[in-house]
């Protein structure tokens, strides 16, 4: 695997004084007849000192190859002169972002989800970015694509079905983005590629399921709402109960105190409003 170096060139600008000088030194030859020692001058300027001179661009590089072989990296922005002979690419260090596709795969309990992730990543070392990989490009595409599918096998959508889950795609955000992140960062740091940060962007269950998923997420709704309900009846009932008999305002038998309790929970619980029925005669009758 290719190692990075980085390389400081000699600064450019009296390379670019001596290119000037050599320039008018082969017009004046050639202004007097020189014309041996003016195309030598020449030549020698315009093909090995002027293709040696280069700009770096701020967040920017240079990667050197001479004859086949790695010479080194200029990532110092600026004018530079290196050896003319040496390719030169450049290799941006800008911070990018990938959109990631939404991609329908299965979570872990085999059922069919949408997720898809937005990731931040640069170039760390070019020597990796430029020999290691065909296109590095491609290789982050294809990398991401390849963790976010392993990630959503790893873990449940919910804990619908998978109780004893402790991390869900859906309520453990920061640590299925933590663990996404160390993911990718193991993948692409075979290219030199850094992961600055990794987030899921869109999850939700495919659409040949969501609907069922949706009145299942209801129905549990509802039972959670039914059973704070019927708590917070039974808590009012048994206050009624005690208020009725430390007041000595009416003695109720057993019979009674269950009747009692039946037509309250009955009103509490009750998704309409009770009708009220007077009783005309006795409380036995």
């Amino acid at each position: 695997m290719q190692t990075e170096k980085i390389i400081n060139p000699p600064s450019g600008y009296l390379t670019l004084v001596v290119f000037l000088i050599m320039l008018i030194g082969s017009i004046y030859l050639f202004a007097i007849k020189q014309f041996g020692w003016a195309s030598a001058i020449l030549i020698v300027d315009l093909f090995l000192v002027l293709p040696g001179l280069i700009i770096v661009n701020p967040n920017e590089s240079k990667v050197l190859i001479l004859f086949g072989k790695y010479v080194g990296t200029v990532k110092a922005d600026g004018f530079f002169w290196v050896n003319p002979l040496a390719s030169k690419k450049k290799l941006s260090l800008r911070a990018r972002n990938l959109n990631g596709q939404q991609l329908k795969v299965n979570d872990k309990m085999g059922n069919p989800i949408e997720i898809a992730a937005v990731i931040v990543w640069q170039v760390k070392e070019t020597a990796k970015a430029s020999f290691t990989v065909e296109d590095y490009l491609q290789y982050v595409n294809i990398q991401s694509e390849a963790a976010v599918r392993h990630l959503a096998n790893s873990f449940a959508y919910d804990d619908f079905e998978d109780e004893n889950a402790q991390i869900t795609l859906k309520d453990g955000a920061d640590k299925v983005n933590s663990l996404l992140e160390q993911e990718l960062n193991d993948r692409l740091s075979r290219a030199g590629i850094e992961v600055i940060e990794a987030r899921i962007s869109h999850l939700a269950y495919a659409q040949e399921i969501a609907s069922a998923m949706l009145q299942r997420q209801q129905a549990t709704a509802v039972i959670a709402a039914r059973k704070l309900i019927v708590e917070g009846a039974v808590g009012m009932v048994e206050m009624a109960l005690d208020r009725l008999s430390e007041k000595d305002i009416v003695t109720l038998d057993e019979e009674r105190k269950a009747a009692m309790v039946s037509n309250l929970l009955v009103v509490l619980c009750g998704d309409r409003n009770a009708q009220p029925v007077v009783n005309a005669g006795t409380l036995y009758n």
